[in-house]
């Protein structure tokens, strides 16, 4: 498979490893001003940057070449994209987080959040710890999490300062080296229930993204990482 990476920054590179050791081509590596090469390409991943993702994102729907968007931050734009990749006929998956165990563990949250939604003793908090290189706060993961929650109980949003009893409470800690860190606790006077997702680094989101763009090669549509590991 040849592959396109637009953003070549830590994970870009750590893509184009494991893509190599899984017999692909790295095609093209665009970095943050460079024009937007795809010749050739069967396949783009982008971890661009995002004030960049859309057009990134939609130039590919235009030139038929099928998207894997791992970047954060332009989600005000996502429906926007969606209607471009539809009439484009293309092919596209975002995830906030490509790694295998995280997506089970966003399974493993709505599951227990189901369990836990009539279970008015009990409140939600989320923590989560990232390297002080990561400028959004919370992560993409994150508000993932408090999406699955969000779904299946009362709460409404989540809320970084000032929660009411409607918002998760999310803490959102940056400090040394951490690739991530996410803890789901949900409390009572009498116990207290933790989830929680280690990553022990970045190979396991860049192994994702790449078996994503393996699965996504030559379909058309809008999925998601629940398609590709058929959860």
């Amino acid at each position: 498979m040849k592959i396109a990476l637009i953003g070549y920054g830590r994970m870009g590179k750590m893509i184009e490893e494991i893509a190599r050791q899984r017999g692909h081509h790295i095609v093209s590596r665009i970095k943050k001003q460079d024009a937007l090469d795809l010749k050739d390409a069967d396949v783009a991943i982008d971890f661009s940057v995002p004030e960049s993702a859309f057009e990134n994102i939609t130039h590919c729907f235009h030139h038929n070449v099928p998207v894997i968007s791992g970047t954060t931050g332009w989600l005000d734009r996502y429906d926007e994209a969606l209607e471009v990749c539809r009439a484009q006929n293309g092919a596209f998956i975002y995830a906030s987080n490509f790694s295998l165990g995280v997506n089970i563990f966003f399974e493993l949250n709505r599951f227990l959040a189901k369990m836990m939604g009539n279970l008015e003793t009990y409140k939600v908090a989320m923590e989560e710890i990232h390297h002080t290189q990561k400028l959004d706060a919370p992560s993409g993961t994150a508000i993932t999490l408090a999406e699955g929650i969000i779904a299946h109980t009362p709460y409404k949003d989540w809320s970084l300062e000032n929660p009411d009893e409607k918002s998760i409470p999310v803490k959102a800690i940056r400090t040394g080296q951490v690739p991530g860190t996410h803890t789901i606790s949900w409390e009572s006077a009498v116990d207290r229930i933790d989830i929680t997702h280690t990553a022990h680094n970045r190979e396991g989101f860049a192994l994702g993204a790449v078996i994503a763009a393996e699965w996504l090669k030559d379909k058309k549509g809008v999925y998601s990482m629940k398609d590709v590991l058929s959860l």
